[in-house]
């Protein structure tokens, strides 16, 4: 019996999602044998940019390597701002395993690619959720508490916020990365029929797991093209489905960010109808992965 081929995606996020010729420039660098590119998105409110890539461990863990080195290259913290929080040009690289890999050995690929990251550009990393090193970095928030303009003070004068490859303080320009392994993650946006974005706050406090609300779901409340929208982060689709986190929240539109695995999805549900545009073809990875998209030449 021939052994189980080895995937696994990265969902890198960049603090740019303004300029398309940068974000293009990020993704070319990402183009590496043996990995497909599945989907990348801007975001102009965020100023947030993803892109979705999967193939083999060295491969993948390469491609991310370039890219966070590309977002360093290109991307100045220091005169942007956007609503997502962020701590880097490359905010947050995620190795999630897909097929014939362990959530384990996706956390040594992240640890491979902070050292490596460091060592070629000088940016630190810190390791979160399954790829962490310490308990208290385990949560992602934990680690971009105070964001990049907190981070960077904090860092070099508190030891117990120094990145766990590199420093102590961050990179000037680029901050540092947060590199971590973690199984599928649903992003999902919900819009509200208002545009008061306190309205929003509200909610996401009262459905987010850290204010007692929802397993495994994390949320913020912010305002997009003049609606305040739930921005949420589905980490355990198994515990808590997306159709309960629609149903509690119940919006008027939504839109899904990024891809999801073909177990989380659901056509028949309310909370899928509500997705406007949504083809499975585009954004189910495992569909995307039998007809990938070109690299940007």
């Amino acid at each position: 019996m021939s052994p189980v081929e080895q995937i696994v995606e990265c969902v890198p996020n960049f603090s740019e999602g303004r300029d398309a010729r940068r974000v293009l420039k990020i993704v070319e660098a990402m183009n590496v044998a043996g990995v497909h590119l599945l989907d990348f998105s801007m975001d102009v409110d965020h100023n947030r940019s993803v892109v979705t890539v999967a193939g083999t461990p060295e491969g993948v863990r390469e491609a991310a390597v370039r890219a966070v080195g590309k977002a360093a290259e290109l991307i100045d913290l220091t005169g942007q701002t956007g609503e997502h929080p962020r701590i880097g040009a490359a905010d947050v690289v995620p190795f999630v395993p897909v097929a014939g890999i362990k959530l384990e050995q996706c956390a040594l690929l992240a640890r491979q690619a902070g050292a490596e990251i460091w060592k070629r550009y000088k940016v630190p990393s810190y390791f979160y959720e399954a790829a962490a090193s310490r308990p208290d970095r385990a949560l992602l928030e934990e680690v971009r508490k105070g964001q990049f303009e907190g981070l960077r003070e904090a860092a070099v004068k508190d030891a117990s916020r120094r990145p766990d490859v590199g420093g102590p303080g961050l990179h000037v320009t680029a901050g540092a990365c947060a590199v971590g392994a973690r199984r599928f993650l649903v992003a999902y946006n919900i819009y509200l029929d208002t545009a008061e974005v306190a309205v929003a706050r509200t909610v996401a406090k009262q459905v987010r797991a850290s204010g007692g609300g929802m397993a495994g779901v994390k949320a913020m409340g912010v305002l997009v093209h003049g609606r305040a929208q739930v921005s949420l982060n589905i980490t355990d689709f198994e515990a808590t489905p997306v159709g309960e986190v629609y149903g509690r929240v119940k919006a008027l539109a939504a839109e899904i960010i990024g891809l999801i695995p073909a177990a989380a999805w659901v056509p028949e549900s309310e909370w899928a109808r509500q997705i406007e545009g949504f083809v499975p073809e585009e954004k189910i990875l495992e569909l995307r992965l039998r007809h990938p998209l070109a690299w940007p030449a």
